[in-house]
């Protein structure tokens, strides 16, 4: 399972934005959000370029995370700025 919209929602990036940027339609997007369907590893490269992620955080961890995200306040809007092990 992919974390297309939670990454989207980070990202504040449109559905028909990331289509635009990766070259497919809005509703290819909707598809792999709902996990109707796959992108193969180059659209996921896209999609992660797009994104400005590592392609790794498309996916959904398998570990248990033992990290905990470190956020920012700015403007009245949190922002995550990296993680740190948890005791």
């Amino acid at each position: 399972m992919l974390r297309l919209k939670e990454l989207m929602d980070e990202k504040g990036i449109s559905g028909k934005e990331l289509a635009d940027k990766i070259g497919v339609t809005p509703s290819a997007i909707s598809n792999i959000r709902k996990g109707r369907n796959y992108p193969g590893w180059e659209q996921m490269a896209s999609i992660a370029k797009a994104l400005d992620v590592d392609i790794r955080e498309l996916l959904i961890p398998t570990k248990a995370d033992d990290t905990e995200t470190l956020y920012i306040k700015r403007d009245g809007q949190f922002t995550p700025v990296g993680k740190i092990k948890r005791e």
